[in-house]
């Protein structure tokens, strides 16, 4: 008896914080209308989405988490409500790498929020048309794994787009494997984007030595595929096997559990600094001995930490090449603003592509 008068006294505690939370929650939304109201009475133009707000918001929280929801769980529940509470001052549309069912599209929504306007789009080259069009009002497009590394076709769009990078998102890889049926053992094709099917490289020797492996344009595009074909089974995310009606038999054969994907938010907005930033810049300079070496000096005469750097070759003249780095801090920290100044008068093209917040996980 002692216990059945607990258990109801529990849940009875947990109606009374459910509805303290509904009231804190529509307590917050009419905070984020008022924020709209004094925005548009300073600025008909204001803009309402503040990626390093966003980012100080979900610090915060995680450094206040006390337990038992894990730092990730807090991070997921704070950002449907930040994204909830902006949907009332904005109306905002997501286009995004598709169809849907992609790793963008996941990355998208873990980002925006699950009810974000979205328009899934062909290949990275339309989600930049897209943006620069002005039909929607940011996109999201990958950048590197951490497997397979830079995806080339992001870089190049840098070097001919106007667009800033407003944002990142970091997204942990799980690959499954997908049939319309149970039995995988036997399947004779195997679908995938070409990047997936590399991060499952050992599991498919292992498990499917003798399965042909045919690279598409997206997951999506494999899982559609599949639910045509008894004999061939796709990889891609869990979000996909619905979609496109089927089973997930095997969950997470990636070859590193750390599998991680790095996603960048583009539009045209510059970003104030949030205090743990990251600065990508977009250089070059004259084919000459030395050439690299004096791209990087600035940076390490001034204390500046770069973490990645890539080349691409310029087009427009053989055995030249445009250079994408990284480096930690926002372009208005002091160290920066003094490398820049200093590698514009050693470079032919410094552009910076955007200052924004490092990706809370």
């Amino acid at each position: 008896m002692a216990d059945t008068f607990n258990l109801q006294a529990i849940r009875e505690r947990i109606d009374a914080l459910d509805t303290q939370i509904l009231a804190l929650l529509n307590e917050r939304a009419q905070c984020a209308e008022q924020v709209a109201h004094a925005k548009l009475a300073e600025d008909p133009n204001a803009t309402f989405y503040r990626p390093e707000r966003e980012a100080q918001i979900l610090t915060r929280m995680q450094s206040l988490n006390a337990g038992p929801l894990r730092d990730e769980q807090v991070t997921h529940l704070f950002r449907e409500v930040i994204a909830s509470c902006l949907a009332l001052e904005e109306s905002m549309r997501i286009a995004y790498l598709g169809p849907a069912g992609t790793f963008t599209q996941e990355a998208t929504f873990k980002h925006f929020g699950m009810n974000v306007g979205t328009l899934p789009v062909d290949s990275i080259p339309q989600v930049f048309r897209e943006v620069e069009a002005g039909r929607v009002r940011y996109g999201v497009v990958p950048i590197e794994n951490s497997t397979e590394g830079v995806i080339t076709h992001t870089l190049d769009m840098f070097m001919q787009s106007g667009l800033r990078i407003c944002g990142e998102i970091s997204l942990r890889i799980h690959q499954n494997l997908m049939c319309r049926h149970e039995n995988w053992q036997g399947v004779q094709k195997v679908y995938a984007h070409a990047q997936s099917l590399a991060q499952c490289r050992y599991w498919l020797d292992k498990h499917l030595p003798h399965a042909e492996r045919i690279p598409v344009s997206s997951n999506a595009e494999a899982a559609r595929l599949v639910s045509h074909d008894d004999g061939a089974a796709a990889l891609g995310s869990r979000q996909a096997a619905p979609i496109y009606g089927l089973h997930i038999v095997q969950d997470s054969i990636e070859d590193n559990p750390n599998n991680t994907t790095r996603f960048l938010v583009i539009g045209d907005q510059v970003v104030t600094p949030s205090g743990n930033d990251r600065t990508s810049l977009l250089v070059s300079t004259r084919n000459r001995p030395g050439s690299l070496y004096h791209l990087l000096k600035p940076l390490a005469e001034n204390g500046v930490d770069m973490t990645r750097i890539e080349s691409r070759p310029a087009r427009t003249t053989n055995w030249e090449y445009f250079f994408f780095l990284d480096v930690r801090g926002h372009e208005q920290d002091a160290d920066i603003s003094g490398a820049l100044a200093a590698l514009r008068d050693e470079a032919e093209v410094v552009r910076v592509l955007g200052s924004y917040p490092v990706a809370v996980m």
